[in-house]
C-alpha cells in the first residue's frame, strides 16, 4: 500500500456523473451481483433479470424538448472553479452565502456536499416572458476566452447582465425548451446533493408548472412525487376572465421510503399552542378543580372572535390530571361488520354495564382494559351507565396535523418584511419567510443542511436563522445567488445596491444583527461566511493539446500545481486551503474549523479537525527536514503539501524520505502532494 496520494483532478471539481455511476454500480453489486463481471454490466443478464416487459421499446413515454441532449452534456461537465472566501469572514460561521452562477456552484459543491443536504428550497424564474434566466452554460473554453467573448464583467468587476443573461422571448420558438434546458442540469446536480431522506420544494406558477412536474418525474422519479401544494397569495386579482391568485410548491423526495420514515411531515395545529397555554394558566389558578376549569375555558372560547384560530379547538373543554381533552366518539365505524367488539364497560360510580353503541366499540377488549388501567383513565364516562362512554382525545397529544395541499398566505406581508430590512421597492415579490419556515420545520432535523440556489433576497437563510433561534436548532443554510447587475433606474440601485447578491447579503447581515440584539443569549455564534465563485487556484490540465510541443509546455507548467502568485501570502493560502478542503470533501466552511495557522519548524501549518477527531495538516511554504520531525511527532492523519514546497537540488530526495518516514510501520500518516 502506497502512502502518497496525488489529486488528479486539480483545478477541476469532481465529476457528479461519475459519482452517480459509482453509486449505481454499488447498488447493482449489492442487489444483482450476477449482472456484473469484471466491473462490467452484462446487459443480457440484466434484461433477463428484469423481464422483457421492463425493457422500454424504441418509442416510449418521456419528456423531450429541443436542446435536451445538450442539457444532458451540461450534467457531465466538470468545473475549473472554486469558492473564494471573503477576507473579512468571521473566524467561525455556520451559514454560507455564495455569489456566483448557480450551475457552476452546484458543480463545485458536489464533492463536499454529495448526499448531505436534508432540504432544498428554490424559487426559480417562472418563465413569464419578463424574467431573464438563460445562462451561458458553456464553460469549455478558457476563462480568458469566455470573458472576452461575453464581456462577463463590467469595468467595476460586476457581472454584465446584458451579455450574461438573455431574455427568453415567447417569440423565440423554443420558449419552454430554453427554460427546461436551464432547469434540467441544476435539478440533476441538486438531487446528487440530497440525503437519502432529503426533500426538495420548488415554487412555480402556471407558466411552467406542468413542465416542471414532468421534469421532476424524470430527475427524481415519479414514485418520489409527494404533492403539488397550491398557495393562494391573495384574495382577489385583476383579470378579464379568471383572477389568478395562486401559485404552487412542488415537493419531491430523494427516496420515498427514507424520507417519509425519517421526516416529521406534520405541522402544529394553528392556535393549539395558545389554547394549551390558557389551560396551563387556568390549571395554575384552580389546581385539580376541573369543573371550574371547564366553565372558565368554555367562557374564554365564547369571547374569541369569529375566525380566531383558537376557536377551532373549542371542543377541547374537558380536563383531568393528564391535560385538556375532547370527549371523542368511541363507537366503531358503521361498516356492517357484526363482529365489532361489544364487551361490557362498567361505570366507575354505579358499577353497572354502560350503554353500548349500535355499531359496537372502536377498540377491542384488551385495548379498552389498557385504557381503563391508565391513571387517569383514558375513557370518559357520563353521569351514569345510561350514557355511552367516550374516549379522551388530548390536545397536547394531537396538536399537529398533516400539511395541507391548499393554503392561504397573503404575499404582501413578505414584501413589507423585506422592505423593512433592505429598503422600499428594492426587491419585488419575495417569498414569505413564515411559509418557508413551515416547510423547514416540516421535514428537517435540528442539525440539517438547507440549500437554496436561487436565493433572491435571502428568504430561506432568514427562515433558517429565525427557526434556529426559536427551537435551539443548529441547521446550516447554504445560499447561492448570482451577482446580477441591477438596473440603474431601479429603487435598489438608488439605495446603493449594485447586484441582487448585494441585497441578499444585506438582508442576511441585518437579520443576524437583529437576532443578536433581540436574543443575545441564543445567538452568540450566529454568523454567515461569504464566498465568491472564482477560477481554481490550481492549474487545469488541458487534455485536448495536439502537439508534442504543447504537451511539453503542459508538463513544464505542472512542475508546480498552483497558479503564478504568492502562495506564501495569507489570502492566497486561505483561498488554496478552502479549495483543498472542498476537494477533500470537508466543505467550504472547513476553513473555519481550522485552528489559527501555527508556526511549526519555521513553516506556516494549517491544521484541520477531521470528523474522526484526527487532524489534517496543510502547508504551502518551502519544506524543511525539521518539519518532517514535527509531523512524525504530532502524527496527524493526513498531510497535504504542494509539490513546489520541495525546492533545491535535494527536492526529490526530501520527498522520498518524507514518504518513507510517514509510511513507516505503525505510523501510516497519509501524504498528498499536489
Amino acid at each position: 500500500m502506497t502512502n502518497t496520494a496525488h489529486l488528479t483532478e486539480l483545478g477541476h471539481s469532481p465529476d457528479a456523473l461519475a459519482q452517480r455511476q459509482a453509486d449505481l454500480l454499488a447498488l447493482l453489486r449489492q442487489n444483482a451481483p450476477e449482472v456484473l463481471s469484471d466491473n462490467q454490466i452484462n446487459i443480457e443478464k440484466l434484461k433477463e433479470l428484469l423481464g422483457q416487459e421492463r425493457i422500454a421499446p424504441a418509442e416510449h413515454y418521456e419528456l423531450n424538448w429541443a436542446g435536451k441532449t445538450e442539457a444532458r452534456r451540461e450534467i457531465q461537465k466538470t468545473s475549473s472553479h472554486t469558492l473564494r472566501p471573503d477576507a473579512n469572514n468571521p473566524a467561525h460561521a455556520q451559514h454560507m452565502l455564495i455569489e456566483g452562477e448557480n450551475l457552476e456552484v452546484l458543480r463545485v459543491l458536489q464533492k463536499s456536499y454529495y448526499g448531505k443536504v436534508k432540504m432544498i428550497y428554490i424559487d426559480p424564474p417562472y418563465n413569464t416572458g419578463n424574467d431573464s434566466f438563460v445562462y451561458p452554460d458553456d464553460y469549455s473554453e478558457t476563462l480568458d476566452e469566455y470573458q472576452k467573448r461575453t464581456g462577463e464583467k463590467s469595468a467595476e468587476g460586476y457581472l454584465n447582465k446584458q451579455s450574461l443573461w438573455k431574455k427568453n422571448s415567447k417569440e423565440s420558438g423554443q420558449y419552454h425548451s430554453a427554460w427546461l434546458s436551464m432547469m434540467y442540469p441544476r435539478l440533476y446536480l441538486a438531487r446528487n446533493l440530497l440525503r437519502d431522506d432529503g426533500v426538495i420544494f420548488i415554487s412555480i406558477d402556471d407558466n411552467e408548472a406542468a413542465n416542471l412536474k414532468l421534469l421532476c418525474d424524470e430527475v427524481f422519479g415519479a414514485e418520489n412525487f409527494v404533492s403539488q401544494v397550491v398557495w393562494q397569495r391573495s384574495k382577489k386579482g385583476d383579470a378579464k376572465t379568471i383572477a389568478n391568485v395562486h401559485e404552487y410548491i412542488a415537493c419531491y423526495v430523494k427516496n420515498r421510503s427514507f424520507a417519509l420514515s425519517n421526516g416529521n411531515w406534520r405541522q402544529s395545529k394553528e392556535g393549539a399552542a395558545q389554547v394549551l397555554e390558557k389551560y396551563e394558566e387556568l390549571r395554575s389558578a384552580h389546581g385539580d378543580d376541573h369543573e371550574t376549569i371547564r366553565v372558565e375555558i368554555q367562557n374564554w372560547f365564547k369571547q374569541l372572535g369569529v375566525g380566531d384560530p383558537r376557536k377551532a379547538h373549542k371542543h377541547y373543554n374537558w380536563s383531568d390530571a393528564r391535560g385538556l381533552y375532547f370527549a371523542a366518539d368511541f363507537a366503531g365505524p358503521d361498516d356492517g361488520r357484526a363482529s365489532r367488539p361489544r364487551h361490557d364497560i362498567f361505570h366507575p360510580v354505579t358499577g353497572k354495564s354502560c350503554k353500548k353503541p349500535s355499531t359496537g366499540w372502536r377498540w377491542d377488549e384488551e385495548k379498552t382494559k389498557w385504557a381503563l388501567a391508565q391513571i387517569p383513565p383514558r375513557i370518559h364516562f357520563g353521569p351514569d351507565e345510561t350514557t355511552i362512554p367516550t374516549r379522551k382525545s388530548y390536545l397536547a397529544e394531537i396538536d399537529s396535523e398533516p400539511y395541507a395541499s391548499v393554503f392561504y398566505r397573503d404575499g404582501r406581508s413578505a414584501t413589507l418584511e423585506v422592505e423593512e430590512l433592505v429598503g422600499k421597492g428594492c426587491f419585488p415579490f419575495p417569498k414569505n419567510r413564515d411559509v418557508v419556515a413551515e416547510l423547514i420545520k416540516l421535514v428537517t432535523l435540528q442539525d440539517s443542511i438547507v440549500l437554496d440556489f436561487f436565493s433572491g433576497s435571502g428568504t430561506t437563510a432568514h427562515a433558517v436563522m429565525e427557526l434556529n433561534t426559536e427551537d435551539g436548532g443548529n441547521r446550516q443554510c447554504i445560499s447561492v445567488q448570482m451577482p446580477e447587475v441591477l438596473d440603474e433606474t431601479s429603487e435598489a440601485y438608488k439605495a446603493g445596491y449594485r447586484t441582487i447578491a448585494d441585497i441578499t447579503r444585506a438582508r442576511i447581515d441585518k437579520v443576524i444583527a437583529k437576532l443578536k440584539a433581540e436574543h443575545p443569549d441564543k445567538t452568540a455564534d450566529l454568523a454567515c461566511a461569504h464566498f465568491t465563485l472564482a477560477p481554481s487556484n490550481f492549474k487545469v490540465w488541458r487534455g485536448d493539446v495536439g502537439s508534442a510541443d504543447a504537451l511539453r509546455e503542459q508538463l513544464a507548467l505542472f512542475q508546480s500545481a498552483e497558479k503564478a502568485g504568492q502562495p506564501q501570502a495569507t489570502d492566497a493560502q486561505t483561498a488554496m486551503l478552502t479549495e483543498l478542503l472542498l476537494k477533500h470533501g470537508l466543505g467550504a466552511l472547513g476553513v473555519h474549523a481550522v485552528s489559527a495557522p501555527k508556526q511549526v519548524a519555521g513553516v506556516t501549518v494549517h491544521r484541520v479537525l477531521l470528523p474522526d477527531d484526527k487532524h489534517m495538516w496543510l502547508c504551502f511554504e518551502p519544506y524543511t527536514d525539521a518539519l518532517k520531525d514535527e509531523i512524525v511527532k504530532a502524527r496527524p492523519a493526513q498531510v497535504v503539501l504542494l509539490n513546489s514546497c520541495f525546492v533545491g537540488d535535494k527536492a526529490d530526495e526530501q520527498l522520498s524520505n518524507l514518504q518513507l518516514e510517514l509510511g513507516a510501520p505503525g505510523r501510516d500518516i497519509g501524504l498528498t502532494v499536489i
